[in-house]
């Protein structure tokens, strides 16, 4: 019961802050007329909240919210640049090609962006559950998934953005529309059930090659 309150605890505000508020948000502002670049840019507020209040009350940055601004402005980035009807549908494979390309740009950070997904969704938010996450690092087959789990991701967003570009100026709008709000979903299903399946072979490999890597999980 204490997990799950502390689960609880760590999601709850993420996925008010994140995805409930600045959904509400945007879905209020263009009923009422407001430009989607301004919807977009106002909707950000959130997300920024959420960041500056973890630093303050945890003293530490929240990654997922930072990832949330980071998205919210590539979205605005992308509307001011696409604006007729076909360039509309690309502008949602730009979104996603452009996650693409900061993913596989994470690489060549101390930390691939996927180490930061996976403390997220791995662990209670708690500063030991973080604490053993981040421990994890020092051994070379976690380091190796987690760029493994980043390059599979980045260049699969990637191929899924070119496909819907291919498919925005060979196909109908009206069938378009349809694949554009299927396939992201499809393509982050396939990819969390690969994900799923992929850390657990691993962490089980790793556990026999070294016992001390799953005690520290």
């Amino acid at each position: 019961m204490a997990r799950l309150q502390a689960v609880a605890l760590n999601w709850g505000p993420t996925i008010v802050f994140n995805v409930a508020l600045p959904w509400l948000t945007y879905e209020v502002l263009t009923d009422r007329g407001v430009p989607a670049v301004t919807a977009l840019a106002v909707s950000a507020a959130w997300p920024a909240l959420e960041v500056l209040g973890v630093f303050l009350i945890r003293r530490r940055i929240d990654d997922f919210g930072v990832l949330a601004l980071v998205v919210v402005g590539l979205g605005v980035a992308a509307s001011l640049v696409f604006q007729d009807e076909r360039m509309a549908l690309v502008k949602d494979s730009a979104l996603t090609g452009l996650f693409g390309l900061v993913l596989l740009g994470s690489l060549l950070a101390p930390r691939p962006l996927m180490f930061y997904f996976g403390r997220k969704f791995g662990t209670d938010g708690t500063d030991e559950g973080l604490a053993r996450w981040n421990d994890l690092w020092q051994y070379a087959g976690f380091r190796r998934v987690q760029r493994v789990l980043t390059v599979v991701w980045g260049v699969a967003y990637l191929a899924e953005a070119a496909v819907r570009v291919v498919l925005a100026y060979t196909l109908p709008t009206s069938t378009m529309v349809l694949i554009s709000t299927v396939l992201p979903i499809a393509v982050t299903a396939g990819l969390v059930t690969w994900t799923i399946t992929y850390a657990r072979r691993a962490r089980a490999a790793a556990a026999r090659a070294n016992p001390a890597t799953l005690s520290s999980a």
